[in-house]
């Protein structure tokens, strides 16, 4: 176990940041409904601007650049994959369909074998 301890230092422009972008985002929702009467191309207007708004404010606070920075990261990481040819997909593939095959037939008859020790030798009931 690690004794590591993860600081995050947040400062007041940072909260106001999301502060802000939570407020565009509950006054987009709000704009939405306000406007019904307006029309659809100025309510949908309004809801777009002020959603971008939302985005742009949470993407310009830490909590938004470390998010960006994770995205980045993780694009990196997946073009470091070696992926599996078509033919050794189709196997693997082939393989499981059979083991979930085999499985099936597997717990059936445990099943069926089962219900006829019970049923048929222990309690004697004949269907």
């Amino acid at each position: 176990m690690s004794n590591l301890q993860v600081e995050t230092v947040t400062t007041s422009a940072d909260k106001a940041k999301l502060a802000g972008a939570v407020l565009l985002l509950a006054a987009a929702l709000v704009a939405f409904y306000a406007l019904a009467k307006q029309g659809p191309i100025v309510q949908w207007a309004a809801l777009l601007a002020l959603l971008a708004g939302a985005v742009a404010a949470f993407f310009t606070s830490e909590s938004g650049k470390s998010l960006i920075a994770y995205g980045r990261d993780s694009s990196r990481e997946v073009r470091k994959v070696v992926w599996p040819t078509r033919k050794e997909a189709t196997q693997m593939t082939g393989y499981v369909f059979a083991f979930v095959f085999v499985m099936a037939l597997f717990l059936w008859l445990t099943d069926k074998s089962l219900e006829w020790v019970l049923y048929d030798l222990i309690l004697g009931w004949k269907r």
